[in-house]
């Protein structure tokens, strides 16, 4: 293997696990922000998916050069193809954290929008609040009390499934590539 290889192979390595990591750990981690109604980070996660999923061609372009045109060997087409496979079901994992984010922040102005209306205005002359009468406080609507586990839960449940699936094909690549190596 001449030294231009090995300098290939090193940053086809690096860039994999510097890029693939964190886009594993992002994929990962959206159904607990979904879950949780946290809408900003769940927009960092999209934000971080997006750019190290087009990062992810990068390895994809190294791995072609180290090829160098040998592609009749199975595992290297097979790797290949799987490559190309999850970053389609990555596509599908971005595009589900964009609609979840939408629903949650359509939730959460949904469950403002009541509260707010519901808040008593100052008090009439000569009457105290009413808390202070021993009345309890307005209740608050069944939807904003309602936590945002009900929010994108087939969105939810979509990225865990297929982020799952894409986090087994990239270790089904690092098993063919370092057995056929």
């Amino acid at each position: 293997m001449s030294t231009t290889d090995r300098l290939l192979l090193f940053l086809h390595i690096g860039f994999a696990i510097f890029t693939l990591g964190p886009l594993t750990a992002a994929t990962m981690a959206s159904p607990r922000y979904i879950r949780k109604g946290n809408v900003v980070v769940l927009r960092y996660l999209t934000r971080v998916t997006r750019i190290y999923g087009l990062g992810t061609l990068g390895i994809f372009l190294f791995g072609l050069f180290l090829a160098k045109g040998r592609f009749n060997q199975m595992w290297l087409s097979a790797s290949m193809t799987l490559f190309v496979v999850a970053l389609a079901l990555l596509v599908l994992v971005e595009r589900d954290q964009r609609k979840a984010a939408h629903a949650l922040e359509l939730a959460a102005a949904e469950a403002a929008r009541p509260v707010e209306a519901a808040q008593p205005g100052p008090a009439p002359a000569g009457r105290e609040p009413a808390a202070a009468e021993g009345e309890q406080e307005p209740a608050r609507p069944a939807a904003a009390a309602a936590t945002f586990e009900d929010v994108a839960q087939v969105e939810r449940g979509r990225i865990a499934a297929i982020s799952g699936v894409v986090a087994v094909i990239w270790l089904v690549i690092l098993v063919l590539m370092i057995w056929y190596s």
